[in-house]
């Protein structure tokens, strides 16, 4: 188990400086590049030098990115040129409320679509079934921005309950805006219990059909235990597998949700700052992303091996 914390750390490591290379090298290679993004299109030719050699653009790319690296690891991200605030102080501002959205998003997706899936793969090709599968595939097949735009249509337009925006923004505590999440929250909601519902309910037919369940029965274990001791357990690790590998799907789902929304995460600031060409937020955001899908990715390893003692890693 050492050793794979190990190589995993490693690889972790790898794969965080390939991205911030990648992308570092990318944002350099931008029409009009970082100096004409600070000045505007219309800065004189001495002003667009004294701010490139102040910058030390006249360094070579490698210099220039092992100085910016060893900046990001002292904590300094850069500076806005738009909002004229430190990129870190912003994530830290921002990415609470992201991890916030996400976060509740998640668990009440995985709330909902375990026992969902548990029952349509106990209650297969029943009535039942076809009713919930018939709903979930048509969810599925509506993107995350008109899912939003119908709530919107429905519980803010329709009926007054709860506010299209986030109106109560810097208003109140942190925490506190719970009517503002309600709509982010349900669209997320509603696009990820139906990825996570399907996996579980095709886990649990793959599961029922296993010699382990035939074994149980002909002992004379009763149903209910067959079904929430073993069944349930065998599972929903490949729910929690499923976790991991959409979790950067879901992060880059809530810009747009919060672009809809006018919800203030990393998404919201990623958007705005591409409008403006804010290249310090841009590459910020995208460590701050890569990092979040790798630690994502890793727990999911770790819940796998707590889920399934089958699972062992060396």
């Amino acid at each position: 188990m050492t050793g794979y914390f190990i190589r995993r750390l490693l690889q972790s490591v790898i794969v965080t400086i390939l991205v911030s290379i990648v992308v570092f090298l990318l944002l350099h290679a931008l029409p009009g590049g970082l100096i004409r993004a600070q000045l505007g299109p219309r800065a004189t030719a001495l002003a667009v030098h004294n701010l490139t050699v102040q910058e030390g653009l006249t360094k070579p790319l490698p210099v220039q990115y092992l100085i910016w690296a060893w900046h990001v690891l002292q904590g300094n991200l850069g500076y806005s040129y738009k909002l004229n605030q430190s990129v870190s102080s912003l994530l830290s501002e921002y990415v609470p409320r992201t991890l916030l959205l996400v976060g509740s998003a998640m668990l009440l997706a995985l709330a909902v679509a375990v026992p969902m899936g548990l029952w349509q793969g106990r209650r297969r090709n029943h009535v039942d079934d076809h009713v919930l599968t018939g709903t979930m595939m048509a969810l599925y097949s509506m993107p995350s921005f008109f899912l939003g735009v119908i709530l919107i249509v429905l519980l803010n337009i329709q009926v007054h309950a709860f506010p299209s925006s986030a109106t109560t923004y810097g208003q109140v505590p942190f925490g506190q805006d719970v009517a503002d999440l309600v709509l982010p929250v349900l669209t997320l909601f509603l696009g990820n219990v139906t990825y996570f519902s399907r996996y579980m309910r095709s886990a649990t037919i793959d599961n029922l059909l296993e010699d382990y369940v035939r074994t149980a029965r002909a002992k004379g274990v009763s149903q209910r235990r067959v079904i929430y001791k073993h069944v349930l357990r065998n599972s929903i690790a490949s729910t929690v597998t499923m976790v991991g590998l959409t979790f950067p799907y879901i992060i880059s789902g809530s810009l747009v949700i919060e672009a809809l929304f006018n919800y203030p995460g990393v998404g919201l600031l990623f958007w705005n700052a591409a409008q403006t060409r804010d290249y310090p937020i841009l590459l910020g955001v995208i460590l701050v992303v890569t990092l979040a899908t790798i630690l994502g990715n890793f727990f999911a390893d770790l819940a796998y091996a707590v889920i399934d003692p089958r699972v062992r890693y060396s």
